[in-house]
């Protein structure tokens, strides 16, 4: 993966030019540990085509550019409706690829106005993580449902206020997880919760990421930045769609910083381990100073994998017995398409929903807790 570059140099300031964006009612307890879509499990439900939900991202960085944005092209129950950027230029150009109206370009400071836009029904955040509950209110003040990339928020108390707003503006939430709409992944969750080869007794999960500037907003506290908030997460996610549970309690503990001049005030690396009902144990890394990513469970018969696992594509698999194979699929569009189907027959079962992304906040910050003080074990309650 390429390095991350050209961040600005404070919240607001970020927000005025921001260019580079990331990389949501109750609902029962299996929900919170995940759920294949497909048809025959509880998966999209099929929607009247005559009419496509409008989205406008918030942030038109690299995730926006070149993932979000091409994906919307792909969708069949969603379109691109509008954006929001400190940047005009990147409005336009935004406005001319894909064709709406130039008057849904708008900017951070006149962003309430789209409570008038009948023209746009989600918000989809695509902004470093401390922005999201601010916008998140707001747009559901505004009247729209809400997409969230992860994680939802950088603490469990701003996470429940969103979730909170959600509720009192009547609207629907999810969380940017795509990785729960791509097969390979759907594969791993049936192979470890329907224990395919026996119960899975211990995964091993790392993601890694190369970052080497200082302004990007992964090495900035006050931004949501820290390497489990970004790439631990998504070892966090996997480990609990695979075993099916979710954790009892984590330890951890912060490796040596290599570039403490980067990453002065937030964690570059992170070693933690996730507990479950079941006795199996999930250790992971997470770290800024690497490019890789793999996934791999040991059962009672034998292990199944994935590496890479956590990319836009590209994953490759297999059990102790055999390859898995799946085609690419845009998991971006099927993600969007998915939440479009819910908000067009007002189903608020979304398989990734605000919930989700506050039950893996409140595992973070146990992981931080856990790392500073000493490796102590944390138990959680979820």
């Amino acid at each position: 993966m390429k390095k991350f570059t050209n961040q600005n140099k404070s919240r607001r300031n970020f927000l005025k030019n921001f260019s580079l964006g990331v990389g949501a009612s109750a609902f029962v307890a299996p929900a919170l540990i995940g759920q294949s879509c497909t048809q025959e499990n509880d998966g999209p439900i099929q929607a009247a085509p005559d009419r496509q939900v409008g989205i406008a991202l918030v942030g038109l960085g690299e995730y926006s550019t070149d993932q979000l944005g091409p994906a919307l092209l792909e969708t069949q129950y969603c379109r691109l409706a509008g954006v929001v950027t400190g940047t005009p230029e990147s409005g336009t150009r935004f406005q001319k690829k894909y064709g709406f109206p130039a008057e849904n370009i708008y900017n951070y400071d006149n962003f309430d106005e789209i409570a008038h836009n009948d023209d746009i029904d989600v918000i989809y955040l695509v902004l470093p993580p401390a922005l999201h509950p601010e916008f998140a209110i707001r747009a559901f003040q505004a009247g729209k449902h809400v997409i969230c990339e992860k994680p939802i928020a950088p603490s469990v108390a701003e996470a429940e206020q969103m979730i909170a707003a959600r509720d009192a503006a009547g609207k629907l939430m999810s969380v940017g997880y795509r990785l729960h709409f791509d097969p390979y992944h759907q594969e791993i969750m049936h192979l470890g919760r329907d224990m395919v080869y026996g119960r899975v007794t211990e995964i091993e999960s790392d993601f890694k990421l190369y970052v080497d500037d200082p302004e990007n907003w992964r090495a900035r506290r006050a931004l949501g930045g820290g390497s489990v908030w970004d790439m631990g997460i998504y070892n966090i996610q996997a480990a609990i769609y695979t075993i099916g549970e979710n954790p009892i309690a984590v330890t951890a503990n912060e490796l040596t910083k290599q570039r403490p001049d980067i990453f002065n005030d937030v964690d570059e690396a992170m070693e933690f381990e996730l507990e479950f009902p079941s006795g199996a144990v999930a250790k992971c890394e997470s770290n800024f100073w690497a490019d890789e990513d793999s996934h791999r469970a040991e059962t009672e018969e034998g292990y199944f994998e994935l590496t890479p696992a956590f990319y836009y594509s590209g994953q490759r698999g297999e059990t102790h017995e055999r390859v898995i194979h799946h085609g690419q699929v845009n998991q971006q569009a099927l993600q969007m398409d998915d939440f479009a189907q819910r908000v067009l027959n007002n189903d608020p079962n979304t398989p990734v929903p605000g919930e989700m992304g506050l039950r893996d906040v409140r595992i973070i910050e146990a992981i931080y807790e856990s790392a500073a003080n000493g490796g102590q074990r944390i138990s959680l309650e979820l």
